[in-house]
């Protein structure tokens, strides 16, 4: 009988130890993906499907202003700005993505040259910070913060 006891009240305490839905930790590197896949529509210019990316309630912060969540960023600035544009190339992208928890902070620092339709060709250096949650097991955006600025001579 004490034996019994002693067995039950282990395999009570193993039960208790481990909880039942142990979720993995999330890999903050696969945060990466999400930002590849957010650059990628920049640079063909082709947002479909990209809100997706961020959070419904995610904001956006571009060079000293509030756009906003995604779905207003895209119809009221990006999407008018990209269709201007006859191409957007990335230059010395690096990334940098740490983990908290179920958040994963990126900083990117990187160049891009547009070409304009008409030809006209504007280079500029960029950093953005962007906060990311894991929710339903992908990487959703947050908040996103860019700013650029003409390179130094």
């Amino acid at each position: 009988m004490m034996r019994g006891f002693k067995q039950a009240a282990i395999g009570l305490a193993l039960v208790l130890a481990v909880p039942a839905h142990a979720a993995a930790a999330p890999d903050y590197q696969a945060a990466s993906a999400t930002l590849a896949q957010y650059k990628q529509a920049i640079e063909s210019r082709d947002l479909a499907g990209v809100e997706a990316l961020f959070a419904p309630d995610a904001q956006i912060f571009e060079s000293g202003g509030v756009e906003g969540n995604f779905v207003h960023y895209r119809d009221h600035h990006l999407s008018p700005e990209l269709k201007a544009f006859k191409s957007f190339a990335f230059q010395n992208y690096k990334l940098s993505v740490r983990g908290e928890g179920d958040v994963a902070i990126a900083t990117e620092t990187y160049s891009y040259t547009i070409v304009l339709l008409n030809g006209e060709m504007v280079k500029r250096d960029g950093v953005a910070t962007s906060v990311l949650k894991w929710t339903d097991g992908k990487w959703r955006i947050l908040s996103l913060h860019s700013s650029s600025r003409k390179p130094k001579a």
